[in-house]
């Protein structure tokens, strides 16, 4: 994979962080953070998310943020350096793959709300038609919720973690549960139970 620095930081950008005096700093710590391959702590973290944002750019140059989403799982790591998922009817709407017919490169984020992490991934995306995938990848695929209609392929070029500044605390409906789910349906049990008792005396005067 290529140093996110390099790729990202052009020289505008170089020349805001001159006038901000940042680029010193970032010069000194981005050479150590390239990855030649996603490690273990990337791989699980990937495989933990529910969802993740894509941005494409489409042939006049506008960018476009699409929400993907399913089963913790659904993102399947299929390389040290390549990811996937099932793609499914949408909107009809078309606008990420045909943004990918003309522009491949990609951006993405994953958010981790819980423990406030974010994971930035840049790369080159294909949509692959379903019968004429990878069998063998089409099969690790999470397709609980309908049969893949396309595979999306993204290889990874370059990737960065952010710091948690500004990332809002939000707790998923799943680890809501998992915390507090079998308290809840006992109060809810125990809730249904005083409506009934409450409604017989009622009905008994």
């Amino acid at each position: 994979m290529e140093n996110y620095a390099r790729l990202m930081f052009t020289q505008a950008v170089q020349d805001l962080q001159e006038a901000e005096g940042t680029k010193q700093k970032f010069e000194t710590y981005y050479p150590h953070r390239t990855q030649q391959t996603l490690s273990q702590d990337d791989i699980d973290f990937i495989r933990q998310r529910n969802s993740f944002y894509i941005a494409s750019v489409n042939s006049d140059g506008w960018p476009y943020i699409q929400h993907r989403g399913g089963a913790r799982g659904f993102i399947h790591v299929a390389s040290p350096t390549t990811i996937a998922c099932a793609d499914y009817h949408g909107n009809q709407q078309f606008i990420s793959m045909g943004n990918l017919k003309t522009e491949p490169r990609v951006s993405l984020f994953f958010m981790d709300y819980l423990n406030r992490r974010r994971l930035k991934i840049q790369g080159h995306a294909t949509l692959i038609d379903a019968q004429d995938a990878d069998p063998e990848l089409l099969a690790k695929l999470d397709q609980s919720a309908a049969p893949a209609e396309r595979v999306l392929q993204i290889e990874i070029v370059a990737m960065d973690w952010n710091c948690p500044k500004y990332i809002p605390l939000q707790i998923p409906e799943d680890a809501v549960d998992q915390i507090f789910g079998q308290e809840i349906r006992q109060l809810r049990s125990e809730n249904a139970k005083l409506r009934d008792e409450i409604a017989k005396l009622k009905a008994a005067g």
